[in-house]
Order: C-alpha cells, then sequence, then structure tokens
C-alpha cells in the first residue's frame, strides 16, 4: 500500500521515515519529494509498505505524531488526478 506523509519537517530525512513505520511492519520503499531547483524537501513523501494491514496500522499509530517538532498528516495516497493544463494560467 502507498501512503501519503505530509506535513514533513525540512530537516525529515527517508532514514527518519523509515525508521518511524517500520515499527509497524516492512517497508518497501521511502521518498521524499523535493524541489527539483533547490534540492530541498517539499515537505511530504511516499512510504510503501507491502502488507496492507501493517500499512493500516501505520496510518493509524503515525496520524497526527511528532516527527523532528512537526505532527505528521498520514493517510493512503490517492491516484495523482489529470489536474488540466496548469500552464494556462498567464495572459495570451
Amino acid at each position: 500500500m502507498n501512503i501519503y506523509v505530509g506535513n514533513l519537517s525540512f530537516e525529515a530525512t527517508e532514514d527518519d521515515l523509515r525508521q518511524a513505520f517500520e515499527g509497524f511492519g516492512k517497508v518497501a520503499s521511502v521518498t521524499i519529494l523535493k524541489d527539483k531547483f533547490s534540492g530541498k524537501s517539499r515537505g511530504f513523501g511516499f512510504v510503501e509498505m507491502p502488507a496492507s494491514e501493517e500499512a493500516q496500522a501505520a496510518i493509524a499509530g503515525l496520524d497526527g505524531k511528532d516527527l523532528r517538532d512537526r505532527a505528521l498528516k498520514v493517510n493512503e495516497a490517492r491516484p495523482q488526478t489529470d489536474r488540466g493544463d496548469r500552464g494556462s494560467g498567464g495572459r495570451r
């Protein structure tokens, strides 16, 4: 199951997330999204856990818990939806 983790501290690392989630079961992957220009964290990421029961336990156990002085927002990741043409907001 793919899990969304939001409200991450900008100092949080993928290892920090892995350690927090491994308390609930096997973690297949951890990714913190970074700004493509600065390389700094964008404040959210994803954790993949193969076992659904362990993933649900992690969501229940970690949502609202502090990691590096920030209360995590943890829930099941939703598939990305098409948000239309995001580049058409300017004048023509």
